[in-house]
């Protein structure tokens, strides 16, 4: 039968045995009926007095609780070589800085090395943002050394067992996520370390007409986006687009209309149809745009119907937001009663433009063209591409990276900014006098709302107006007033006058206020 031993010799202090006996559970069921004796000191035989070399310790240096000591923050960066470790010394920080060569991890093992060299004598609190030293400094104090086939990682490794073995105090290890912005001691100390530790400037980026080449190869903006957006010279953004093969074979858009827009982004839409063959089934493309921003989207669909028109401006709706009034043309599906019930429904004013009228649509006419040269330029790079994704990128390109000619910013952020201007806040307006074309009498003074090309808006008392602008000039009253600037003629010499660039205007336009297609 098993007796159990009449000695058991420890290769350990009584004091670091007693320490365990009294926190060790599984010791003390061990030794709770054992008689024997316990010694702490080596027999006399000569293989076993080897042991003498091999520091052996039952107490943890790896504490699981923060310790009463010094926190230390370590960081290593692979791209400058730089092994950092901070800490706070009252009201200031100190830092130590070490190099090491190679992979980042090496130099995060560099680091944690410097960091226990230097607290080797106190408790120590290290923290750090690498998984894998926290990992290695945790389980090295009680583990066995095998020799890697990398020798720079070896002695790494080597160095740092020898410091963690060589410790009196124990030692906390904490991991923690790096570039967050919670507040606290911690996450300031992580982020200072790696500040430290990476560079203070940025690699040069690649040369801007590189990029801007690159950028138009993929979306194929136009002149003036690529010279808003990557800060070029008029001449190197034609150059660029005129080298272009895929633009070469699209030609150039038509001018502006004088269709009257929205006032603001969200105030008036135009919704129509048009069909690109290429899609197959789905070559029914609805299309709708924002007359203020000129925001746009389309989706394709399997016809024309009232349930492809609806599911449209769902997707409108979700895209750019609930419009005020919608103008369309007036065929069926339009003018059906599911239609009507469904903006009723969202909210949302319906108008019909002038039937068989092609003008009466100009804003959305112009997007269909505008749609379809897009599509043209980037189909060679999206070969093999589904005709959704064809459409979503040249979407992209339309919102996102056209800037028009009178703005510094792209059309979805002009709609978005629209959108968070506060009602409140109105800037000064131009004063003008507007004929009527009835008595050929002028009227006013009015305030000037917007313009275009060909006409203007106007605020009169019975609301606003939509005129010609040929119909429209400068009220020169507050300057009549005044002598002494030469303005006291007669009113009648001023009429008839006409106004001054970029008022005036050669184009002949039909007083909108008479016609359906424009705002109500």
């Amino acid at each position: 039968m098993g007796a159990d031993p009449a000695q058991i010799v420890l290769p350990a202090s009584r004091e670091e045995f007693e320490w365990n006996l009294a926190n060790s559970v599984s010791l003390q069921s061990a030794l709770e009926s054992f008689t024997g004796q316990i010694t702490y000191h080596l027999p006399s035989h000569k293989l076993l007095h080897v042991a003498k070399s091999v520091q052996i310790s039952l107490r943890p240096k790896n504490s699981q609780e923060p310790v009463q000591g010094p926190t230390v923050f370590m960081d290593g960066s692979g791209k400058t070589g730089k092994a950092i470790v901070t800490w706070k010394d009252g009201s200031e920080w100190k830092a130590l800085e070490g190099h090491q060569d190679r992979s980042a991890q090496l130099v995060e093992l560099r680091a944690a090395i410097m960091a226990f060299q230097q607290f080797s004598q106190q408790p120590l609190n290290l923290i750090m943002d690498s998984a894998y030293v926290a990992d290695i400094a945790q389980q090295l104090g009680h583990a066995v050394l095998k020799e890697v086939s990398n020798p720079v990682l070896f002695r790494l490794l080597e160095t740092l067992w020898c410091a963690i073995r060589d410790r009196v105090h124990p030692y906390y290890v904490l991991h923690v996520r790096s570039h967050t912005n919670l507040p606290g001691f911690v996450a300031e100390g992580n982020a200072r370390a790696d500040k430290l530790a990476n560079p203070a400037w940025v690699a040069p980026q690649p040369d801007t007409l590189v990029q801007a080449k690159a950028s138009h190869g993929f979306f194929h903006q136009n002149a003036h986006t690529l010279q808003k957006q990557f800060q070029l010279t008029p001449t190197e953004a034609r150059d660029i687009v005129e080298s272009c093969d895929d633009c070469h074979t699209v030609a150039a858009p038509l001018p502006a209309g004088v269709n009257p827009r929205g006032l603001k982004a969200l105030e008036l839409w135009q919704t129509d149809v048009t069909q690109i063959a290429e899609f197959g089934r789905l070559k029914y493309v609805h299309v709708t745009v924002d007359t203020f921003s000129s925001a746009m989207w389309a989706s394709s669909h399997m016809g024309e119907k009232t349930r492809d028109v609806i599911a449209h401006w769902r997707q409108a709706f979700a895209v750019l937001g609930i419009p005020s009034a919608v103008k369309t043309d007036n065929g069926p599906a339009y003018a059906s009663q599911k239609v009507r019930q469904f903006l009723q429904l969202w909210g949302v004013s319906h108008q019909f433009g002038i039937p068989h009228s092609p003008t009466g649509q100009g804003i959305v006419e112009r997007a269909h063209g505008t749609l379809k040269r897009v599509l043209q330029k980037q189909k060679r790079g999206m070969r093999g591409e589904t005709l959704h994704s064809q459409l979503e990128k040249a979407l992209y390109a339309i919102n996102h990276l056209t800037v028009p000619q009178n703005s510094n910013n792209p059309v979805f952020l002009n709609h978005h900014l629209s959108l968070q201007a506060s009602d409140e806040t109105h800037q000064p307006r131009a004063k003008v006098r507007v004929r009527k074309l009835v008595t050929t009498q002028w009227e006013g003074p009015y305030n000037l709302i917007a313009r275009g090309h060909g006409y203007a808006c106007v605020s009169t008392d019975t609301g606003v107006r939509w005129v010609p602008v040929k119909c429209v000039h400068p009220d020169l009253s507050p300057q009549r007033q005044n002598p002494a600037n030469g303005q006291s003629g007669d009113r009648d010499q001023n009429e008839g006058q006409p106004l001054e660039e970029p008022w005036s205007d050669d184009s002949e336009v039909e007083d909108m206020n008479d016609h359906s297609d424009g705002p109500s």
